[in-house]
């Protein structure tokens, strides 16, 4: 109730703000210098011809937004399936109860190309080090992690993925990390499996050998570290319902469909410079497909991109934790703000996480928890001073 509360009052008047502050970001002096307080740069679509139009209401939506005019046919569910709580999606009713895992995969060059990737559910991309250009990792959360055959290479992890996979009540793969770790890996809530993977000899460093391969997760729940060890099924810290605030799938919606002060975002790219990650929309898939290191993500298995329906950019403040550039994001705080892209279009939207285990909340404008469309996720969490450099074409 709070939340709730927190949102219809606090939130939408942050996100009126940040919205002004946002469009300042498409305004320049005469003399062509930089007059803005960021430097996003998009064009806003029309609400009322839903073509570019260089001009843009700062006002709130709550009596402009519009509902979609199309009604699709109500989606019957087959028997024995369920919609997954982690994409909205059908997907088979025996795994219903079973944990996610969440995956640390490394993202360093050398670390390429990467297995399996394109069959997660969610992907967080994290800022791994305030070192090398802020060089990022990668969090796969799989739902039926029981059909991997490879994937990885797994890595150490840090004490903000502990936080995040908690949130989905999953099983953290990974293989060690900094003593930073050592107190969040204490409470009853955190899971993880460490250094137990297959190593592959794929003719590189043996820091970039370690996957998981079919049986691996099998072994590690029937005997890590010489004992039976978590339960594979959802437990007491579990959140209940599903993550995200889905539409009824075999629906979905343009952002300009619904609301006033939306984006076109045909790209996306954010400030991590040593990989240079990006976000191109695909118009025929109608998806966002990564890119980095100049080049679209394909999967080794099968040569699938890494693709989402779902783009959502959590602004998000760190500190640093020691010297070698290891940090924790501040991602426990009661309203920040946020991007959600979909389908092309992009708006500004507040994200709120309360507590350790709690789930990180998204709300629009008028601060109703924002509706995603089904499919996969992908989420960043951009530090605070490099927000003001994401761009958007």
């Amino acid at each position: 109730m709070y939340i709730k509360r927190y949102a219809k009052k606090a939130i939408a008047a942050l996100l009126c703000s940040t919205l002004i502050m946002s469009v300042a970001a498409c305004s320049s002096t005469d003399e062509g210098e930089d007059n803005s307080t960021a430097t996003v740069s998009f064009e806003p679509i029309n609400e009322t011809t839903k073509t570019p139009s260089t001009e843009v209401s700062t006002e709130t939506t709550d009596s402009e937004a519009v509902e979609p005019t199309a009604e699709a046919e109500e989606y019957v569910l087959p028997e024995g399936m369920y919609y997954s709580e982690l994409t909205g999606e059908p997907i088979s009713e025996e795994i219903k109860d079973q944990r996610p895992i969440a995956a640390m995969v490394d993202n360093e060059k050398t670390a390429l190309p990467h297995y399996g990737t394109s069959e997660a559910d969610v992907v967080y991309e994290l800022m791994n080090s305030t070192k090398n250009d802020r060089i990022t990792r990668l969090m796969c959360v799989v739902k039926d992690w029981g059909k991997i055959e490879q994937l990885g290479s797994i890595r150490s992890t840090r004490p903000t993925n502990i936080l995040l996979a908690s949130e989905w009540n999953a099983l953290l793969c990974h293989d060690g990390g900094p003593y930073h770790n050592d107190a969040y890996f204490a409470n009853p809530w955190a899971a993880h499996f460490s250094g137990t993977f297959s190593r592959i000899n794929n003719g590189k460093a043996r820091e970039f050998t370690e996957y998981i391969v079919s049986g691996d997760l099998d072994d590690n729940f029937n005997n890590y570290e010489g004992k039976a060890s978590y339960s594979r099924t959802y437990n007491e810290y579990a959140n209940p319902g599903s993550h995200f605030n889905f539409v009824p799938y075999g629906t979905e919606y343009k952002l300009s469909e619904k609301y006033s002060n939306t984006y076109s975002a045909s790209m996306v790219s954010l400030p991590f410079k040593h990989n240079s990650s990006q976000l191109v929309y695909n118009s025929e898939t109608k998806e966002y497909e990564y890119y980095e290191y100049g080049d679209r993500h394909e999967d080794a298995e099968d040569g699938a991109p890494l693709s989402f329906k779902n783009v959502i950019l959590q602004n998000c403040s760190f500190t640093e934790l020691d010297e070698n550039g290891y940090l924790i994001y501040n991602c426990i705080n009661p309203s920040e703000t946020g991007w959600y892209l979909t389908n092309g279009e992009a708006k500004v939207i507040a994200w709120s996480k309360t507590s350790e285990t709690g789930v990180t909340k998204y709300y629009d404008d008028k601060g109703e928890e924002l509706q995603l469309n089904t499919g996969k996720t992908y989420i960043s969490l951009i530090p605070s001073d490099s927000w003001s450099s994401i761009t958007f074409q």
